[in-house]
């Protein structure tokens, strides 16, 4: 049975599973902090590349599982999830009180059904997404939403602040739900920065010079500060994806549909993301919806 105290460094095995453009990060910092780090990942050398700070790399995840008293997976979505902990044998290398924490972006219903599949193993399951990006995650100041029992949470929590601030919102699922209201506001509020920018500078403004200008007042946000200055520099190179984003608006229609919520706004811009990734958009970082919306006006 696993100890189910608070998680310490020199006491605890965290195991993560996905080792990608956050995950990377994300166990650097883990390692930094003097816990023992175990990693897979589905392409073997991005987890290997870990073992110079000291994390050790396996090639089966459910390998890397055992003997860990803390699971964290950082993957693509809800299959991915699913596939990894189920279909992969992972499940077998868990020991009973293992508390799994799913740092993965995923729907509500896939998080709700994943740790009811768990609990049936005497494994415990927190859903826990995160906003900040490879920013955030590099500088351990990402935003947690933890879903899940508030126990489990505090077992986490000294964990989870290595890699930022997390809060609890409620059980099991509503993580991925402050998750799913969180990427509708920030891919709403891309489209209408991008809008706005490309509108003064139809008009002859400086786009440059109006961000500035707009700024402090109450169109103020990060997404303004960030994802407008790489409009004006025009810097796409990705950090988060139209893909990402495009998932994640998807995501927030099904689970709506699945409530009946009512939700116009966001399916709108689920069309325009769509629409930019049609477009051959979709490996760059989500501020190219700019692109899409400078195309359809025929500005460069």
């Amino acid at each position: 049975m696993t100890d189910i105290s608070l998680f310490s460094p020199e006491s605890t095995v965290i195991a993560l599973l996905g080792i990608g453009m956050m995950g990377t990060p994300m166990a650097r910092r883990l390692c930094a902090a003097g816990y023992r780090v175990h990693v897979w990942n589905r392409t073997p050398a991005k987890a290997e590349a870990l073992q110079a700070h000291g994390a050790v790399a396996f090639n089966q995840p459910a390998d890397a599982v055992r003997g860990a008293q803390l699971v964290i997976t950082m993957l693509q979505d809800g299959p991915a999830v699913e596939n990894v902990l189920f279909k992969q044998g992972t499940t077998v290398g868990l020991q009973p009180g293992t508390l799994v924490v799913d740092m993965s972006s995923i729907q509500p219903r896939e998080a709700r059904d994943h740790a009811a599949r768990l609990a049936a193993l005497s494994v415990d399951c927190l859903d826990a997404p995160v906003s900040g990006g490879t920013v955030g995650a590099e500088a351990g100041t990402l935003a947690i939403m933890a879903g899940g029992r508030l126990a489990d949470f505090e077992r986490a929590r000294p964990v989870l602040q290595v890699l930022g601030r997390p809060t609890h919102v409620g059980p099991m699922g509503s993580g991925q739900l402050a998750k799913l209201a969180n990427q509708m506001i920030v891919g709403i509020t891309i489209g209408a920065v991008a809008e706005a920018l490309l509108f003064a500078a139809r008009g002859g403004a400086d786009m440059g010079k109006v961000r500035e200008a707009i700024s402090g007042g109450f169109a103020e946000s990060r997404v303004l500060q960030v994802h407008g200055q790489r409009m004006v520099e025009r810097d796409f190179a990705k950090r988060a994806a139209v893909t990402v984003q495009l998932k994640d608006m998807r995501n927030a229609m099904a689970t709506a549909h699945e409530t009946g919520f009512e939700a116009p706004i966001t399916q709108l811009f689920a069309q325009l993301f769509e629409q930019a990734a049609e477009h051959g958009l979709g490996d760059l970082d989500h501020a190219a919806l700019f692109v899409e919306l400078a195309s359809r006006n025929g500005m460069s």
